[in-house]
């Protein structure tokens, strides 16, 4: 990028607007600087797209391994001030709360927990999900219409890291899902992985 000095000259404003500018620029994210160096245009940030919705059983025995599941609860609620805030929906909704660990040839890979709106899924609250899993269920419930994913890496509470097995200091990939049906938000969970153990990936076609 032209310097402070290059900017005033060229387009005749004073150096306080060329400086602003540029650091406005810089707040964007549009361009790096760097002392005794300059300006220049910043390296877009790499997205990732095309998150699958899979079946987690289905997906470890894929790979060849045992799939086993832990429910630690799966109950009733009315919704309070934040969990409404999740589903979008009025404090005292009803609704469901589950919390699942699975685990793959023993190993325990993913913690789920999932609020569920109980007008979507009536029975959601009575399933055993040792047999099937959520996924399994609402996907036939509640036929997906749309999807919204977020992943991020961060530092598990106690909790977590005492169901997912991980040493003090391991991180987790952490995806937030919601989905919709009928147009209306059904489901909002948080998918814990260990960040040592597991990797996202996709694949897909792109047109000519």
């Amino acid at each position: 990028m032209p310097s402070e000095a290059d900017l005033v000259g060229q387009f005749d404003v004073s150096r306080m607007t060329a400086n602003r500018a540029l650091r406005e620029l810089q707040s964007a994210g549009i361009i790096v600087r760097r002392a005794g160096s300059g300006s220049f245009i910043a390296e877009p940030k790499p997205i990732g797209h095309m998150i699958e919705i899979r079946n987690i059983a289905e997906e470890i025995r894929g790979r060849g391994h045992d799939y086993r599941a832990r429910v630690i609860q799966n109950v009733e609620e009315k919704a309070s001030a934040e969990t409404a805030v999740l589903l979008e929906v009025p404090v005292g909704t009803k609704i469901f709360h589950s919390i699942i660990v699975h685990h793959e040839a023993e190993f325990p890979i993913q913690l789920e927990e999932r609020f569920v709106l109980a007008s979507a899924a009536p029975d959601y609250g009575t399933l055993d999900f040792t047999q099937l899993t959520p996924n399994e269920y609402l996907t036939r419930t509640a036929p997906l219409e749309r999807v919204e994913h977020r992943v991020r890496a961060e530092m598990p509470d106690a909790r977590t890291r005492g169901m997912l097995g991980l040493n003090e200091g391991e991180p987790v990939l952490r995806m937030t899902r919601r989905t919709w049906s009928n147009g209306r938000l059904v489901s909002h969970a948080w998918l814990s992985h260990p960040g040592t153990r597991f990797e996202l990936s996709a694949a897909f076609s792109v047109d000519d």
